[in-house]
């Protein structure tokens, strides 16, 4: 645990993920004393290893943790089946809150983190957009509104409130999380530079021309520190973008010239299926550049990279509302993208 001036004490949810562990080191920055809970250990951070679904032993768990005064939900448990995932998660937010509730930590607020899929993207809604914060709810199972629902049923008696930040696509430069854009390009586009083709947009030409965005992991952790302090947010819900928007039809132009390659007409494939044989090529490269990890398989989910590069809506938030409560901060996307794979070229994850 790091030393701190500021009398904050975060616990991090989530602390090995692209949201978590940016908000973990965003905090130590700004002097917070930071713990996580995390499936694995985080190098030169206290971590609580326990599993959010064991009620029985997470109390136990945190016992370390019971001087908690700010939680940063950013766990998340995928899962194929909707309505297993939804529960699943809901019930480890709840098993949280009532860990530390036990421990007696003294918890002032929570911020916790969503995503786009809040407005129905991911069952095939043709979202309104800008999408805005206050539009209505769909039809149940949903991971977000489950774990709204363990806050909601929480708050009454809680000496808690609760902020919650809408992201979309996490643009970060970790790895070892299936859900990393900067991955799934980077890599695709090694291997395409390994096997002598041009950068061709795995996705069809309509998504290729759609109006789409990012936010960046760093950008996400500052609003989360603000969210985490500023009193006047206190049970409100931000989109949290870097503000801009995109096609990739410019965007993929622009990967492919700082990355040195040529580019070409989209062809959509399905990743999962179609990068299932590319093993050994990324093991040869790996072997050739020493990097880190040359099992192509542990490396990127090729999944996330089709659910993205398949986006046939344009996916837009309205970021209004979190300009007017005073955090302005913005961001390039295409700079953005560049600097993750760039930093994971640094630390030999790529070439």
């Amino acid at each position: 645990m790091t030393n701190s001036d500021t009398g904050r004490v975060a616990l991090v949810a989530g602390g090995s993920g692209i949201v978590g562990h940016s908000v973990a080191m965003e905090l130590e920055r700004q002097a917070w004393r930071v713990r996580t809970l995390a499936r694995r250990p985080i190098a030169g951070i206290e971590t609580i290893t326990e599993d959010l679904a064991n009620r029985d032993a997470i109390a136990a768990a945190l016992r370390p943790a019971s001087d908690t005064t700010h939680l940063f939900y950013a766990a998340l448990s995928p899962d194929p089946n909707l309505s297993v995932e939804a529960e699943r998660n809901g019930h480890m937010l709840g098993n949280l809150l009532d860990g530390l509730n036990t421990v007696g930590a003294p918890l002032g607020r929570v911020v916790s983190y969503e995503g786009f899929k809040i407005y129905g993207i991911h069952i095939g809604a043709n979202v309104r957009t800008p999408a805005r914060e206050s539009d209505p709810p769909h039809m149940p199972p949903n991971i977000y509104l489950s774990q709204r629902a363990q806050l909601r049923a929480r708050a009454s008696k809680a000496s808690w409130d609760n902020v919650a930040l809408i992201p979309d696509v996490v643009v970060g430069d970790i790895f070892g999380n299936p859900m990393n854009i900067a991955l799934v390009v980077g890599v695709f586009a090694e291997l395409s530079r390994e096997l002598g083709i041009p950068l061709r947009f795995p996705g069809t030409d309509k998504a290729y021309q759609q109006l789409v965005q990012f936010t960046d992991a760093g950008l996400l952790a500052r609003a989360s520190a603000w969210a985490a302090t500023e009193e006047k947010v206190s049970g409100e819900a931000f989109n949290i973008t870097n503000a801009d928007v995109f096609r990739w039809e410019r965007m993929w132009e622009d990967i492919a010239r700082h990355l040195g390659l040529d580019v070409a007409p989209p062809v959509p494939l399905k990743l999962a299926q179609h990068m299932a044989d590319k093993g050994p090529v990324w093991k040869g490269i790996a072997d050739r550049h020493g990097l880190v990890q040359p099992d192509l398989s542990k490396l990127v989910g090729w999944p996330f990279g089709d659910f993205i590069f398949h986006t046939v809506s344009d996916v837009i938030s309205n970021v209004n509302k979190i300009y007017e409560f005073g955090f302005k901060e913005r961001m390039d996307s295409t700079k953005s993208l560049i600097a993750a794979i760039d930093s994971l070229k640094r630390q030999k994850v790529l070439p």
